[in-house]
């Protein structure tokens, strides 16, 4: 189980660290051309950076606190803050009816609720 929890914070730190470094260094009308990028002219550029800086930041808070053992309680409070991104995400996908991405956010929902609550309980690092 543990290994099965490295391996999915892993990817979510992947996925997340390239999303949040997209949003933080693309310009606005660049991501808005990219494929299911439309949901971008819905928010300010400020808000894409934040957005992007707090995903890039997440995605740290998922390995770094572990691998390192300094204070690892901060893993399940990455993942939970994740997840709430992409409860938001979910939201605006499905409002704009986009189907597919509505269905990705959902997975990575899943995978982040996924670490946070073990992580918080049967296989927590203390």
């Amino acid at each position: 189980m543990n290994l099965a929890l490295w391996i999915v914070a892993g990817l979510l730190a992947a996925i997340f660290a390239f999303a949040g470094a997209n949003k933080l260094f693309i310009p606005q009308k660049k991501l808005a051309k990219a494929p299911g990028g439309g949901w971008v002219n819905d928010f300010s550029p400020g808000f894409l950076k934040t957005l992007g800086a707090v995903e890039i930041l997440g995605a740290i808070g998922l390995i770094l606190p572990a691998a390192l053992d300094i204070t690892p309680i901060l893993v399940p409070l990455a993942a939970v803050g994740l997840a709430t991104i992409m409860v938001a995400a979910a939201i605006v996908t499905t409002r704009r009816q986009e189907p597919k991405h509505a269905l990705l956010n959902v997975t990575y929902l899943a995978l982040a609720a996924f670490v946070a609550i073990a992580r918080f309980g049967p296989e927590s690092f203390s």
